[in-house]
Order: structure tokens, then sequence, then C-alpha cells
């Protein structure tokens, strides 16, 4: 059974109004209005949708997070059981600051089929299409990863190029790389944006590696698994409290490697809206009347991966 493909003009509509809200808050230094501003209308749209409809990735669960909260209900139950992967404003701090790279996002599956990560990081890495899996391995060194990528794809290792969140946890993997030659792509934060740039050739990203959230890396897989992309991902449980959660989602085994497959499954659809341009979409846009957006949106079963423009009314 596949996701009813008419969802799609909805799903657009309702990230492009997500991003529109965060209009007023651009460069205003408040993240935190910003990420409300877009919740609300992400909320609000998402429940007027012909669908029976839970949110597996959210902000946490309800008693931690005023947000979308992990549980929560949505659309009008009349329609197809879905499994809902929100970030509302993915990138709040762009957003705040004015700065290039922040998507209002949102990825959905049958029920059941998309993996509820819990509020912790997660080590993982993305890579494009056409590389074998045994190629690149999480458990792999950077070194020997990128040493696998240049024989694979016949480029010198000069020319491999890693993506990586700039945090002082990945110095290691920073370093390393540079020191064998590889060109480091460094994001200051927005790592769905991030994983997806190995998807197409024009933006020059071989690997995405690191430490980023997990409920972040679901939401890319689900976009990587639509554009026959790789992903790999390991969940961290660094406290006790950490590891009952995990446990309470259903998670038994807490150091597994999970390959894509077990962290999407079946159809899926995957729409970002820019709200300030970046390297994977552009960002919103204003003239007088109205507000033009763009959006990537992916869906599995109907082998689609697009870009669409809109334009909105300006109240």
């Amino acid at each position: 059974m596949s996701l009813d493909k008419n969802l799609i003009e909805s799903l657009i509509d309702i990230t492009s109004k997500a991003a529109i809200s965060c209009y007023p808050h651009l460069g205003k230094g408040n993240k935190i209005l910003a990420d409300k501003a877009a919740t609300d209308v992400m909320r609000y749209n998402l429940n007027k949708l012909n669908i029976e409809g839970e949110v597996v990735i959210g902000e946490g669960e309800l008693d931690e997070a005023p947000m979308l909260y992990i549980g929560e209900k949505l659309g009008n139950n009349k329609g197809q059981k879905i499994d809902i992967a929100v970030d509302p404003v993915e990138g709040t701090n762009f957003v705040a600051k004015n700065m290039p790279g922040a998507i209002s996002v949102l990825a959905i599956s049958e029920k059941g089929n998309l993996f509820k990560a819990p509020e912790t990081y997660m080590n993982k890495i993305a890579f494009g299409k056409n590389v074998p899996k045994d190629v690149v391995d999480l458990d792999n060194t950077i070194e020997q990863n990128i040493k696998n990528l240049s024989d694979f794809k016949n480029k010198k290792i000069e020319e491999v190029t890693i993506c990586v969140l700039d945090r002082e946890r990945h110095s290691e993997i920073i370093n390393s790389s540079k020191k064998l030659g590889a060109k480091v792509k460094l994001i200051t934060d927005g790592d769905v944006a991030g994983a997806l740039l190995v998807s197409d050739t024009k933006y020059n990203v071989d690997i995405f590696v690191g430490i980023g959230g997990g409920p972040e890396g679901v939401i890319a897989a689900s976009a990587l698994d639509a554009m026959n992309c790789n992903f790999q991902g390991r969940f961290i449980f660094e406290t006790d409290k950490d590891k009952v959660r995990a446990k309470q989602m259903g998670i038994k085994d807490l150091n597994k490697k999970y390959e894509l497959n077990e962290i999407v499954k079946g159809d899926s659809i995957f729409c970002a809206t820019g709200i300030t341009s970046g390297d994977l979409i552009n960002g919103l846009n204003k003239d007088e009347r109205n507000f033009y957006t763009e959006t990537l949106i992916t869906h599995k079963s109907q082998n689609l991966v697009s870009i669409i423009h809109k334009k909105y009314l300006a109240e």
C-alpha cells in the first residue's frame, strides 16, 4: 500500500506556510518565537488533513515540549493512518541571525514505517547513489571511507569532499580528513540539509558524517531513501534516562547500527521548504503582494524528486 499522492500538494502548502510564518522573525535574534510560529502553523494545517496521523518524531514528549510532541495525534481521523516526523524550523539559529540554510521540513510514512527516534544524538553517515553499501560504513575510520570512495569513484583523494557539522566533537574527523588531503565542508547547523548534499553531484559532497540529532537523521533518511542514496545511523545513549526512554520506545539493542531500510520502511513522502537560501534550496522571496517559496519534495513510490515553486498572497 502506498501513500496517497494527493497529500503532496497539501504537504507542500504546510511547509511553505510554516516557512512564511518565520519571515517576521528573520534576523530578530529570537529563535524560540520563530520556532513557535512555524510549529503553530504546521499543527493547524496538519489537523485539517484527511489523515489519522501521529507524530513519531517531534520535540520530545508532551511533558517536555510545548511544540509538536511525540505521540501527538493530528488530522481529522478520516483517512489513511500515517506516521509523521516534523522539524518546523531546522536551523532556528539561521532564522534568528538571518543566515543561509534554514528550512521547514516534515516527512510521513504509512503507520509503523518510520523509526520512532528518541531525542538523543545519533552517529550517522550518508553517501550518494550508485555507491555500493560495502564501500562506506559507519564502523570504518574516516580515512578508510575516504580512500574507499576515492578508489570507487576513480577520484583523487584531494577531490573527495566530506561534509560535517563544525563541532568540537568532530575535531578528529576534520583533522584526519585534512591530513589525508580530502576537502572538508563545514556546516554550523542543519544536518538534515547537510546529509542531503550527497544526493546530487552538483553539491560536490561525497560523504556526510558525524554526530547530530537522531530525529534529524530519520527525517533525512526518508528523503535519501527516495533518492536511492545511502544512510546508516547508531543512536548514542549516554544517560540512564536516555536508555530507559529508548527501551520504552521499543529499542532493544542500544548499540545497534541501523541501515536505511530499518529506519524507513515502505513508502514515504519528504517535504522541505526553504526559509533562508542555502545549498539545498532557496529561501523565501517577497514582494509587495506575494511570498514565493521553493520546496524539495520526494515521494518514494512515485519515484518523485522535485523542486516546486509556489506563490502565496502576503497578508
